[in-house]
């Protein structure tokens, strides 16, 4: 077995010469990503540019124990390692590890849902799929902005019940001009990662869907814009081209974003473990129970709690790394 340093790790994971390499008593075996070692420990360090392998294979040195490990590629511009531990990682590593750092640590389930497999995802749109609320926005353009965006934030915190609140956000608007939503629809801001993380989930047969606790204007026009598969939101009411202050039809709420995906699923035949869901607020709390595996994206406390995997630092682009190519 070829002992190396910590600055030849990388370039020995990459040429796949050698299976095995020894650095500093730690002994580092490759696998395949299709072919996890059985029961291990998966984690997963996904990082942005080659300049962060230096500390990342000063840590992985430093676990102390046997390392089995491979590259993860995806379409995307981000890097990706997998390990696989026989002994797991503390929860104070896993809290604290990379701080500072643009590297991102995920523990995984040994048995993830399959990239290269039909499946079908669910996204919240504000916040996640896009980078604004879209409610608090045509707040400001109405100049109640600052009334609406209290009560955003108390039922994004779970607070509030959201339908109550989300009725008592659309009276606000009561009386202003219905071209504000054309206006922002022209103007909303994808979140970064997005378009990418459908681009390569499409490419393997999977279904996309928004459930949004928002309007329907915006999650149509990114439905038309991304290909997306369906669309659901609430319906504001329009009479002479004003808003009226209320909204009609059922209200998208928590327990109805949850029923989508499971709706979803049957339309489509998607198979148990291929269906995802992914938001960022307690309103997602729900539906991401009702994922087979559920991802909280730079989510409120309530919902990274509920979640199988959270991302806090890397944009949607991660969401394939966190996926198997089998």
């Amino acid at each position: 077995m070829k002992s190396l340093t910590e600055v030849s790790l990388f370039p020995w994971l990459r040429d796949r010469t050698l299976s095995q390499c020894m650095i500093h008593d730690v002994s580092f075996t490759r696998h395949e990503e299709a072919h996890f070692p059985t029961g291990a420990f998966r984690y997963r360090f996904i990082y942005q540019t080659t300049n962060d392998e230096r500390l990342l294979a000063q840590y992985l040195i430093g676990i102390k124990q046997d390392i089995s490990i491979t590259v993860i590629e995806r379409q995307s511009q981000y890097y990706c390692i997998e390990i696989a531990l026989k002994i797991p990682l503390s929860d104070k590593v896993l809290n604290t590890l990379f701080f500072d750092s643009t590297i991102e640590l995920f523990s995984l389930p040994s048995n993830l849902p399959l990239l290269n497999k039909a499946g079908v995802l669910v996204m919240d749109m504000d916040s996640t799929a896009i980078e604004i609320e879209c409610i608090d926005e045509l707040a400001n353009m109405a100049g109640v902005g600052k009334a609406v965006s209290e009560v955003t934030e108390r039922a994004m915190q779970g607070e509030l019940d959201f339908e109550e609140s989300l009725r008592a956000r659309v009276a606000q608007l009561k009386g202003a001009q219905a071209g504000i939503i054309d206006v922002l629809c022209q103007d909303l801001p994808l979140m970064p990662g997005l378009v990418d993380m459908v681009e390569e989930l499409k490419s393997h047969g999977w279904y996309l869907v928004l459930a949004s606790g928002g309007f329907t204007a915006f999650v149509e026009h990114l439905k038309d814009k991304l290909d997306l598969d369906a669309a659901f939101a609430n319906q504001l009411v329009i009479e002479n081209k004003q808003l009226t202050g209320e909204v009609q039809g059922q209200v998208v709420d928590a327990q109805f974003k949850a029923d989508i995906l499971k709706a979803c699923a049957k339309r489509w035949s998607i198979d148990a473990g291929q269906r995802l869901a992914i938001g960022d607020g307690a309103n997602d709390i729900p539906m991401i129970r009702a994922a087979d595996f559920g991802i909280a994206f730079h989510g409120k406390a309530k919902l990274t709690q509920e979640a199988d995997v959270a991302i806090h630092k890397m944009d949607l682009k991660a969401l394939p790394f966190l996926l198997l190519l089998a």
